[in-house]
């Protein structure tokens, strides 16, 4: 399986697109899904579908999303689909005027609450998952001393052990191997501090 390269998003325009709450949701449950229609997608998100079709046109018209191949018969779905395999928004593209570095933190905190809504819902409901999945599930911190050439480094090692388990997944997944297979949310974040 071949994949996709992230799209790097380093203008204005584009940031402000997608760091819209409703606009944010929409793409992350259209790459759940692989592809949806606006009324799928309205009934996740609990919108009006012509209020997520607004909000879809407006992704697609920053190349986030693009049309899909209609998986029903009916002909008047619009069916959407990620137009890459992910995002990716560094802070050396933001940081030329105070404008776009304050929408490049608008940006990030918007990420940071929606994960941590995520978070919080598995948390109320963890009760309701297997044995095995509370057993598997994990939440970690740890405090680290490096310098930023560590730390990208860190970063470089941890997406390629991540986009490993993705691919082999979505692989066995394929070859019809769905047994005790779910969508698992791996947040991480390195970051200096001083106490």
């Amino acid at each position: 399986m071949t994949r996709k390269e992230d799209r790097r998003i380093s203008d204005l325009g584009t940031l402000k697109a997608i760091a819209h709450p409703l606009r944010m949701r929409l793409y992350r449950a259209l790459h759940v899904a692989g592809a949806a229609t606006a009324s799928q997608l309205g009934e996740q998100v609990t919108e009006a579908p012509s209020l997520v079709s607004y909000h879809l046109r407006k992704l697609a018209e920053h190349g986030l999303i693009e049309p899909a191949e209609p998986r029903s018969g009916d002909g008047r779905e619009r069916w959407w689909q990620p137009a890459t395999e992910g995002l990716s928004v560094h802070d050396e593209d933001f940081r030329s005027a105070p404008e776009t570095a304050a929408a490049h933190t608008a940006f990030a905190r918007l990420l940071v609450d929606q994960r941590a809504d995520l978070y919080r819902r598995y948390l109320d409901e963890r009760h309701a998952w297997s044995p095995e999945w509370g057993t598997a599930a994990s939440d970690s911190e740890s405090t680290l001393r490096l310098t930023p050439a560590e730390l990208a480094e860190l970063n470089k090692e941890l997406l390629a052990v991540i986009r490993k388990y993705d691919e082999k997944g979505r692989a066995e997944e394929a070859a019809g191997d769905t047994e005790g297979r779910e969508n698992v949310a791996l947040h991480t974040y390195g970051f200096p501090f001083r106490p």
